[in-house]
């Protein structure tokens, strides 16, 4: 059939519009996948083509605020797979599964991935020596052993709650190493290279290599010599006494840095899996509430003294209790102290005196004040953990909830938060935020990077005040019922604490959380420390069981400190009644026979070491007093010439 000329046209024309309308859908599309999903297909190209392994930093050190180490890191040996070079995976997966003691078919899942790899083994990171010794004997083709980095505490379990610890992939999970992960962890590296489909490498190709960057060192506030000394009576306490729990804090009253802090039972930080979560999860210092006893008293005294309502020399009548609202609150001595200024109600710790302080003060001023001291609230201290506390609500104060919040009982507070308060009441009335974390320092070129400065949250009471508080408390160590704080030579200032244990809203019969609150130098305080020992099995006052504790503390940080000696202190009373006997000065005995010093000094309380016939060497030096249950050590040789 013979087709016309228009028909022939048509076609053509129609023919004409279908590839114009073909072609422009096709430059649509080309030009859609070059601009639009150009960029992500070249990225998935580029992920086809290159393998990548990453490298991880080494993380920041934690130093304590002289620069000794109190975490760094150590290398260990890890598990590495490169899939395409095994030749044999099952056998490879059955012989590491047995050393890793790991499922075979996870670790066959693991090394079987189709592309080169560093990723994790099971039970293949930071492996013990001795598994990654049992590893490289295998010689197992495609399974090498690379470089890992471990946390490293060269001091144990030293300050282990406020450090806390890292997982198996280095990242914070408690303590300071969460808190301030993002500042420890530095930047992953990596090297990436173009690869083949069995993850071989491309002949020719470059390889793109990024380093890792270290985490930034972290300085702390502690000194490791005086957490050195709370860790030292912490376990002395626990073997004294076997308490339920026991807990100290050091810290610089004036800047609020913590010295030291440190509670028992603690862990180990690096076999944390070994403990109980609520040994390494609850740090005791900043998380445990109770009920404070007589350390709470020098909020009481402060505010009093503050408002005026009292004066320390007026006088006072202690018959044993005083009554309120027809209810007897009894003092601790039972027969009374009898007549006495404000000065020795605070000496004795006599809770009808204080009770009469709070009752001047009235509810509104006195919880005023405990607010203003930082109770009922967190401090904001850098540590994981921190509790509130517990106040009475003011329309439920009555006059009995107001002579017992006196002298604390019926509030619940924390440690830290009495440290803080306490520290306000010495330093010049400044409450003072406490802190852990001082500096931020490069790990290569050690340059500071970020520090963290001294925070006064408030002027609670005038420096008038303060300076009245450290006379009364120094009066109560040197001659109150805080004397076995006492140091000779030192003006230390303290107050006691001993309070009824309370379950499910009931006082517990027999159970008590002793603790004992002490500062030095009592005119210019240096550092302020609470210990507290929770249901010792001993006679249970914060005088004899906490007192001592801080003292030995208190001394051997000023020592540390190389504060000096001085003798313008108040002089400590002797309690002949108690059986106490005057300090023993020491005489000056090197050079002199051993049968000399036997016969002019038969009744000192000496311990003798070495062979000889002269005294070559005493501790302590000549003309140090030492109390009753001191010795004094001398050590024997040949004569020291001249």
């Amino acid at each position: 059939m013979r087709v016309s000329n228009a028909t022939v046209r048509r076609r053509i024309f129609i023919s004409l519009v279908i590839g114009i309308v073909l072609y422009t859908a096709l430059i649509t599309r080309l030009g859609y996948v070059q601009l639009v999903e150009g960029p992500k297909l070249a990225q998935m190209a580029d992920q086809l083509l290159n393998r990548e392994i990453d490298f991880k930093p080494n993380r920041g050190r934690i130093l304590d605020r002289n620069g000794n180490e109190l975490v760094s890191n150590m290398t260990v040996p890890t598990v590495v797979a490169v899939p395409a070079q095994i030749k044999d995976a099952k056998e490879t997966a059955r012989q590491l599964a047995i050393i890793l003691e790991q499922k075979e078919e996870d670790v066959y899942q693991a090394i079987t991935k189709k592309q080169m790899s560093n990723d994790k083994i099971p039970g293949g990171k930071k492996l013990p020596i001795e598994k990654a010794r049992k590893i490289q004997e295998l010689n197992l083709p495609g399974i090498y052993l690379a470089g890992d980095s471990k946390r490293f505490y060269p001091n144990g379990s030293m300050a282990a709650h406020i450090l806390g610890f890292t997982g198996i992939d280095n990242q914070g999970l408690t303590g300071l190493e969460k808190i301030y992960d993002p500042f420890l962890k530095g930047t992953d590296g990596h090297i990436s290279f173009p690869s083949d489909a069995k993850g071989r490498v491309m002949p020719g190709g470059s390889e793109d290599y990024v380093a890792p960057v270290s985490g930034m060192d972290m300085y702390l506030t502690i000194d490791s010599a005086i957490q050195s000394f709370i860790e030292r009576e912490l376990d002395q306490a626990v073997v004294a006494y076997q308490p339920d729990d026991v807990l100290a804090i050091a810290m610089n009253p004036k800047t609020g840095e913590i010295l030291g802090m440190g509670s028992r039972p603690t862990f180990q930080p690096d076999e944390y899996q070994n403990y109980p979560t609520e040994v390494y999860n609850r740090n005791l210092p900043i998380w445990k509430t109770y009920e404070p006893g007589s350390t709470f008293k020098i909020v009481t005294l402060a505010a009093a003294l503050n408002e005026g309502v009292v004066s320390l020399d007026e006088g006072f009548y202690d018959p044993g209790f005083i009554t309120v609202a027809g209810k007897r609150l009894r003092c601790w001595k039972r027969q009374g102290h009898g007549q006495e200024t404000m000065l020795e109600v605070v000496e004795n710790s006599c809770n009808p005196g204080f009770v009469t302080m709070g009752q001047r003060l009235q509810k509104e001023r006195l919880f005023e004040y405990i607010k203003k001291f930082g109770f009922g609230q967190k401090t904001g201290i850098d540590l994981i953990g921190e509790e509130n506390g517990l106040l009475f609500n003011l329309n439920r104060v009555g006059p009995v909830e107001l002579g017992t919040t006196s002298f604390g009982q019926g509030v619940s507070v924390t440690p830290i938060q009495q440290m803080a308060a306490v520290s306000a009441a010495i330093n010049g009335g400044k409450l003072m935020k406490p802190f852990v974390a001082k500096e931020w320092r490069d790990s290569v070129t050690h340059d500071i990077v970020a520090r963290t400065l001294p925070t006064e949250v408030r002027q609670v009471i005038s420096a008038e005040t303060s300076a009245k508080v450290r006379y009364a408390l120094e009066s109560v160590v040197a001659q109150g019922t805080g004397n076995k704080a006492y140091i000779e030579g030192y003006r230390v200032g303290g107050k006691t604490g001993t309070a009824q244990k309370v379950k499910n809203g009931r006082y517990m019969d027999g159970e008590y959380i002793v603790s004992f609150i002490g500062f030095a130098p009592a005119d210019d305080p240096q550092i302020v420390v609470y210990f507290a020992v929770d249901n010792p099995k001993a006679l249970a006052f914060g005088g004899l069981i906490a007192a001592p504790s801080v003292k030995s503390i208190i001394e051997s940080s000023l020592q540390h400190l190389n504060v000096p000696k001085r003798k313008d202190g108040i002089a400590k009373e002797i309690n002949k009644a108690l059986g106490e006997r005057e300090p023993i000065e020491v005489p000056n005995m090197v050079g002199q026979t051993m049968k000399d010093v036997v016969q002019t000094y038969e009744t000192l309380p000496l311990v003798v070491s070495g062979k000889g016939t002269y005294v070559i060497a005493q501790s302590p030096a000549p003309g140090v007093k030492i109390e009753e249950g001191g010795k004094i050590r001398i050590h024997l040789g040949d004569k020291l010439s001249n």
